[in-house]
């Protein structure tokens, strides 16, 4: 996989994230623990990004 297609992928990750932690902090009684875990997860998908953008 190429360097773009890697960046590429990783931000449709990122775009999938943020749909999913919007959907929960919108539900009548969001999980917090399931709201941190995509957060983190969601860091981490941005900062490899940056990462392989800056190399």
């Amino acid at each position: 996989m190429s360097l773009q297609a890697r960046i590429d992928s990783l931000s449709n990750r990122h775009a999938s994230l943020e749909m999913k932690i919007f959907d929960e902090d919108h539900r009548p009684k969001p999980d917090d623990g399931a709201l941190s875990r995509l957060k983190l997860e969601k860091l981490r998908v941005k900062e490899e990004m940056e990462r392989l953008r800056s190399s």
